[in-house]
């Protein structure tokens, strides 16, 4: 990497959806996390390049219900601005099928690392991906996408705005229709966003779905809900005329920011294909540089006028946040912020407390394979390339019962290695799930020990497993597993590839418990 540059992405793995916000000399940014709970991560940062979490804004199971959320259902797209000392999140949470159910609500914080209020739902906010606008003279206003009623082609959506009461956070007075895709024959316009500069009212749209012809494109107007006119030069940013294949792709969903030193940087989402235009680790949060040119429109500011996986740094101070950990040791009473369940754990089902220093999971009737809150705890996959080890103390009661490590991209999409009573013996099983349906692909049987380490490694085409008595000396289960099984693009979801620590009793009753005393991750 040259001297003063960062590297694309700024975060890696499944950060989709970026929206940021700056106070004084300080950033904030959220993005999606869709099923996975505590949800929406909160990162701090005061170069615009070194992020560390804080924070989650949906971080108590009865902040939102959860039940019955498919993976890619959940939070969708939330945005945070700041309006004096209070911080503000407003997000889409889908609950019933991807156009069934949308709810559009706000949660505040006076702290970003929290605590995040209980949410305010508003009524009659329909569409998704809506982002709040605090005028000049204390006003309040909701921007939010929608479905055509005329539906004139596949993808008829526009732009509405609505003033809300500052203290209800409900509408009041009438809703503006302020770009009707139809104008500009756009397709699936959303993800909205208002900024005031130079008496321009700017609104900023994703634009062309979330797949090859995301782009991100620009309209403005001297009145915040009058006739806006469309950039001459849209999209201003989009990968969609290159290869699938291209290094960074399926460019959109942005949001904007002004340093204290007068710069403007975008963030914005893209993935990283691999062969076949796959990608595992979903969509992940990017940043480029723009300015605006001489008639008040923004420019990306590079050679290129695209997302690089190299660019200039911003002219801020550097300032260093501390890594994560390549190795949890679970010596804490609370888990780190990089690990998830998958829906709040409304009934606990893991304790780092009943034995210190191991993170204890319950042995639990649910199963990976099906919509429900199983006994998971993992975190992302945040590199093409990973080694992922963990060392579990697990003696099966019943053939019934199974422990070890997973990962997935869906309940339809997983690979999972667990150990397992059968015929009075033990064996460690390597399972397949497609198109959820769950099959054996090979297994072993191990011999009765105190321990077991298991290991995952991956690369850009195929996942291997491997289990040892010995840290140091592993033994291979099964290598060259298909990686596109758990590609965005086959389970055509919104997130990326989990991994993590998982137990189950199949259906069945259980009171047993599986022990992990560690769990390491290191990529490239």
């Amino acid at each position: 990497m040259l001297k003063n540059t960062f590297k694309n992405p700024l975060l890696s793995g499944f950060y989709p959806d970026p929206s940021i916000c700056r106070v004084g000399e300080d950033y904030y940014l959220v993005t999606s996390s869709f099923v996975y709970y505590p949800g929406l991560p909160i990162f701090h940062s005061r170069d615009l390049v070194h992020w560390e979490q804080i924070g989650h804004a949906i971080h108590r199971p009865d902040q939102l219900d959860y039940k019955n959320c498919e993976t890619s259902l959940g939070l969708w797209a939330p945005s945070i601005r700041y309006h004096e000392g209070t911080f503000y999140i407003i997000n889409t949470f889908v609950s019933e099928g991807r156009e069934a159910r949308r709810d559009n609500y706000i949660v505040t914080a006076k702290d970003p690392a929290g605590p995040w209020s209980d949410p305010v739902f508003v009524e009659g906010a329909d569409g998704i991906d809506s982002s709040l606008f605090f005028d000049e003279d204390g006003s309040l206003w909701y921007a939010g996408n929608f479905i055509s009623e005329e539906c004139r082609y596949e993808g008829h959506h526009g732009i509405y705005l609505n003033e809300l009461d500052t203290e209800t956070f409900q509408f009041k007075g009438p809703r503006y229709i302020i770009w009707d895709g139809f104008k500009t024959r756009s397709k699936w316009i959303e993800a909205p966003h208002i900024y005031k500069k130079d008496g321009w009212y700017y609104l900023l749209v994703a634009e062309g779905g979330t797949f090859v012809n995301h782009s991100v494109q620009m309209a403005r107007c001297r009145t915040i809900n009058g006739d806006y006119e469309i950039c001459p030069r849209n999209p201003i940013i989009t990968h969609r005329h290159l290869p699938i294949e291209n290094p960074i792709s399926v460019t959109g969903h942005a949001d904007i920011v002004e340093t204290q030193n007068g710069e403007w940087w975008m963030v914005l989402l893209a993935v990283r294909p691999y062969v076949g235009g796959h990608y595992n680790l979903g969509r992940e949060t990017f940043m480029v540089p723009f300015v605006w040119d001489k008639d008040g429109w923004p420019m990306i500011d590079n050679e290129t006028g695209m997302v690089q996986t190299e660019e200039r740094l911003p002219n801020l101070p550097r300032t260093i946040v501390p890594l994560i950990p390549t190795t949890d040791n679970f010596e804490s009473e609370t888990l780190a912020m990089q690990w998830n369940t998958i829906h709040p754990p409304v009934e606990p089902f893991y304790s780092l407390t009943e034995r210190p220093g191991f993170l204890r999971l319950s042995t639990r009737p649910e199963v990976l394979e099906e919509i429900c809150t199983p006994s998971f705890v993992g975190r992302r996959q945040q590199h093409k390339t990973f080694l992922a080890r963990t060392a579990m103390e697990f003696i099966p009661q019943t053939e019934s019962e199974e422990a070890g490590v997973a990962i997935l991209q869906d309940d339809r999409f997983n690979y999972i290695m667990v150990l397992k009573e059968k015929d009075d013996e033990l064996v460690l099983e390597l399972h397949k799930t497609e198109n959820g349906t769950r099959s054996l692909i090979t297994s072993a049987p191990v011999k009765r020990s105190k321990r077991l380490y298991l290991s995952i490694q991956g690369n850009v085409t195929d996942y291997s497993f491997y289990y040892g008595y010995d840290e140091q000396e592993m033994t291979l289960l099964a290598s060259g597993l298909d990686a596109s099984l758990l590609s965005s693009v086959v389970n055509e979801g919104f997130t990326g590839a989990y991994m993590g620590m998982y137990t189950s009793s199949n259906h069945t009753e259980s009171f047993n418990h599986a022990d992990f005393d560690w769990f390491s991750y290191q990529g490239e």
